[in-house]
């Protein structure tokens, strides 16, 4: 069964490194939302006078934000009508609390929960101050909102619970707060694929 899964979270949770690691090792897509958008964020935000490495300001999120996750998704739904099992990375905040989301997203190509399989790999860390030294050591360009606004951005980053009607089985919540090693890799690898071979 083609395998459509989610790594979501706040930032600097290191969904992104998970995914990767998970899909180097397995040999799947993955398409990471801030990836998908970046160019058609730069030249959205830089026309409309507003800084290009923006990605968290109201004005952001107005002008770009829903625009990336339908990119995203549509890439992503094209890949399981192919029959390739994909990683999609992105903090999906307000999609995640949608019950019906996911089965209106798979609708579009003719699909439902019983011909895809669908998880979820919920990214946290124990506390805000890990999400603030990972931000902070990574040095992205786009990240200095987050930090400049830290008390305001910083309630973005509770651990989420999802409301897709998905069974019990197929949802992680994945504590991320220590370095990813093997044995937490196999751990994943068992949740995604089933026992590893």
């Amino acid at each position: 069964m083609r395998k459509l899964v989610f790594f979501v979270g706040g930032a600097g949770a290191g969904k992104t490194t998970l995914a990767k690691s998970l899909a180097r090792k397995r040999g799947v897509t993955v398409l990471d939302m801030d990836t998908m958008l970046r160019p058609a964020a730069v030249q959205i935000m830089t026309v409309a006078g507003l800084d290009p490495n923006d990605r968290d300001s109201e004005e952001y999120k107005v002008l770009c934000r829903d625009l990336g996750y339908r990119i995203t998704m549509d890439a992503a739904l094209e890949n399981i009508e192919l029959g390739t099992d994909v990683f999609v990375i992105g903090p999906f905040t307000k999609e995640t609390s949608d019950p019906s989301w996911i089965v209106k997203e798979l609708a579009a190509i003719g699909a439902s929960l019983h011909d895809v399989d669908v998880k979820a790999v919920i990214v946290y860390l124990q506390d805000n101050r890990l999400h603030y030294n990972r931000i902070e050591q990574r040095g992205l360009e786009t990240d200095h909102y987050k930090l400049e606004h830290w008390d305001s951005f910083s309630r973005s980053l509770v651990r989420r619970t999802l409301a897709w009607e998905l069974p019990e089985s197929s949802v992680l919540y994945y504590d991320n707060s220590r370095e990813l090693d093997e044995s937490a890799l196999e751990h994943l690898e068992r949740f995604v694929f089933g026992d590893v071979i």
